[in-house]
């Protein structure tokens, strides 16, 4: 069974390891588990609907709360608070295209609002119900999961938007293909979200980001259907699919979508090299991908991250075993970890793992082999259970993103972080701040930063803390040229910031593209734009079409 108020399967769990407690607490102090808010008091709170019945809709409470909320860390302080602002008044559940198109209608004519709903795993507030006076339905897309067609001489196979990253590799798997897209929420994320939130894949120097992956499709909209030929390439006019892609929902429901796949790779293997110092790994992470090798994978972390790491990963022996290994090779304090992926032939894979490692060794590398590499692939998407852990021992973890040109990383990853670590000061409270470079370009780097912070008995002195910590470190982002949004899509958090990143006419253009999908402002108000900033241009808007 899923979690309603918090991550994943409630039969997993991450435990902290004696000595991960003793890390985090030395830097925080210690924590103070939360007195969280049980389910049926939760339930008791969730409102009447105020719906028009359809047969298409269920008004259970229990499913309603269900999808009330996201994964943000707002979203876990109102849902373990049980001081939840808004939840749908329905959930629709559609099995097909006809479905879709007959719920967009209701919404229209009863002036309701539609929320597009795929594994509900958003971190910036994607699928929340804004308060306000027009009822709202949530539309899970999970039972439009199917593979419809796989097409093995054009590598293209179509599936309904609303499968979910297992079942999308089980049916490629099981014909020999992958689509290779594998992003932390891969256990409960949908392809459908992917292309709406323009997803980046773990793997994505290899498979490419979803916007490579993404061929065609079809989008049911207010305004009518809007059909996507998965064509190689096209010089007709502005690429539709770009408008698709990044849309949060707000043109329409992603019914059906084409992706390129590729054959199951015939090597797969994930190594792992200790830098001596900061400086010596951002320029061997660089040169590695500046050489146009084949790689899948590359994340390097921070000297922060790589403490960090280790001292909550447990294995205690084989943890010294390395210390003394690198102690000898003088790779000590300051080391940074970088983790490598090569897939594809075997040849290819050689020749790449070769190359790669002697540009790392250039820079004072020492390669530990596949332990941490095959530990990573192991655990790499049980990593956000550790939040649930965390939380029941008194402190908030949270994530913030953004991709820079090379010549900007340093100075981005030190004014995120010293953001960060200073945003509490008044409240005399630490934050520990650390971070991590996790898809690589020739021309620059995202930049992914994690942060803690101890939790208070009161929630709403927690989300302030956060809104606090959140502005600080992306006002740091936009001062350096950074994108307020790399991977994570831009929902409620980011849209007070997406303006200053695309200025008046940008922003101003993408008003324009909702408005001509959606005349009467049916698909997910508030989202990717300011609500009010919404409404008022609508309205001018509206009377100029």
């Amino acid at each position: 069974m899923r979690r309603w108020n918090g991550w994943g399967d409630s039969t997993v769990m991450y435990p902290l390891p004696p000595l991960g407690k003793q890390f985090l607490e030395a830097r925080l102090g210690p924590g103070v588990p939360p007195a969280d808010a049980s389910l049926t008091a939760v339930l008791s709170s969730v409102p009447a609907p105020h719906l028009p019945k359809h047969p298409l809709i269920a008004t259970d409470a229990l499913d309603r709360l269900r999808h009330a909320r996201g994964q943000s860390l707002p979203d876990w302080i109102a849902l373990r608070s049980g001081r939840i602002p808004a939840f749908p008044d329905g959930v629709a559940y559609p099995l097909n295209r006809g479905d879709v198109q007959t719920l967009i209608r209701y919404a229209v004519d009863a002036g309701v609002r539609l929320i597009p709903y795929g594994g509900g795993t958003s971190v910036v507030g994607h699928i929340n119900p804004l308060p306000g006076d027009a009822p709202v339905v949530t539309v899970d897309m999970g039972r439009m999961n199917q593979l419809q067609n796989l097409d093995e001489t054009s590598l293209l196979a179509t599936f309904g938007a609303g499968v979910s990253g297992p079942e999308l590799e089980a049916h490629l798997r099981a014909r020999g293909f992958t689509l290779g897209h594998y992003p932390q929420s891969f256990e409960y994320s949908t392809l459908g979200g992917w292309i709406a939130t323009r997803s980046t894949g773990q793997q994505s120097i290899g498979y490419g980001r979803i916007e490579r992956l993404f061929a065609g499709g079809h989008v049911e909209s207010p305004a009518g259907p809007l059909d996507l030929r998965p064509v190689p390439a096209s010089a007709a006019g502005p690429d539709l699919r770009e408008l698709v892609l990044g849309s949060e929902g707000r043109l329409g429901f992603i019914t059906e979508a084409a992706v390129r796949v590729t054959p199951l790779p015939e090597m797969e293997a994930f190594h792992t090299v200790f830098l001596p110092d900061w400086d010596r790994a951002l320029q061997a992470a660089r040169t590695i991908a500046q050489a146009g090798l084949p790689l899948s994978l590359m994340r390097l972390s921070t000297p922060t991250e790589t403490e960090t790491t280790l001292a909550l990963a447990g294995h205690e022996r084989l943890i010294r075993g390395l210390e003394q290994l690198l102690s000898v090779r003088r790779v000590q304090k300051g080391k940074c970890m970088l983790l490598l992926g090569f897939t594809g032939r075997s040849d290819v894979v050689k020749a790449a793992r070769r190359a790669a490692l002697s540009i790392a060794r250039r820079f004072g590398g020492v390669h530990v082999g596949q332990t941490f590499g095959k530990q990573w692939r192991k655990t790499r998407f049980r990593t956000p259970y550790l939040r649930n852990t965390l939380w029941g021992m008194g402190y908030a973890i949270d994530t913030l993103e953004t991709a820079v040109p090379w010549d900007r990383v340093p100075a981005t990853v030190t004014a995120i972080e010293t953001a960060l670590r200073g945003g509490l000061r008044e409240a005399d409270e630490h934050v520990f701040a650390f971070t991590h470079l996790s898809h690589l370009y020739p021309t620059g780097s995202s930049v992914y930063t994690t942060y803690l912070f101890r939790l208070t008995p009161d929630p709403d002195q927690n989300l302030q803390r956060w809104r606090i910590l959140k502005d600080a470190a992306s006002r740091a982002i936009l001062e350096l040229g950074g994108t307020i949004s790399h991977q994570h899509g831009v929902g409620v958090d980011h849209a007070p910031y997406l303006a200053l990143q695309n200025g008046p006419l940008g922003t101003t253009a993408i008003h324009d593209v909702c408005l001509r999908f959606d005349p009467e402002g049916v698909m997910n108000p508030g989202k990717l734009l300011e609500a009010e900033i919404d409404n008022a241009q609508r309205s001018a808007a509206a009377g100029a079409l």
